[in-house]
């Protein structure tokens, strides 16, 4: 989002120029005074820009907490739940149609009886910063075997996304 301000800034500039050029009275006042206009008018879209920006940081905030939240409430409602994170393995991230951020998810039961897994993938960017979470169920993997699902984001994520396991219960 930064280089939507550099961009706005930039032209701007380019318009006092044209505005410098275009003046009949070439005396320095003349001049001067479609600078400071010029320039008036770059602050102004720099701070609508900014604004801007601020509010879609805040917009990916809020859905990010509630995103969290949720997946929180999800996981507490399992009853006698076993922590199993070392057996859920995740494949590459990749991006369906929707431009959805996706992983594959494989559960491994090393129980002796039929299970299911709720799992939470958290999609993060090359830094480790959380884009978004989501819990996905494996249901019904059998004594000894595996059982896989697709963990979806909530919201279309840009840039590289990696995803890890941030919690997993078998029940």
């Amino acid at each position: 989002m930064p280089r939507t301000k550099g961009v706005l800034l930039t032209a701007a500039v380019c318009c006092a120029a044209v505005l410098t050029g275009c003046s009949d009275d070439d005396t320095p006042s003349s001049v001067s005074s479609a600078a400071s206009r010029a320039a008036s008018a770059a602050e102004s879209l720099g701070s609508r820009a900014s604004a801007a920006v601020s509010s879609l940081d805040s917009a990916a905030s809020s859905a990010l907490a509630s995103a969290t939240a949720k997946a929180g409430r999800e996981l507490d409602e399992i009853r006698n739940g076993v922590d199993v994170t070392s057996d859920i393995d995740l494949g590459t991230p990749g991006t369906d149609k929707d431009g959805r951020a996706t992983v594959d998810v494989t559960a491994s039961n090393t129980a002796d009886a039929t299970k299911s897994f709720a799992v939470q993938v958290d999609f993060t960017d090359p830094g480790g910063n959380r884009l978004d979470t989501v819990v996905v169920t494996v249901s019904d993997v059998p004594a000894g075997g595996n059982g896989t699902a697709t963990a979806r984001s909530n919201r279309d994520l840009s840039g590289e996304v990696k995803a890890e396991v941030a919690r997993a219960l078998r029940y």
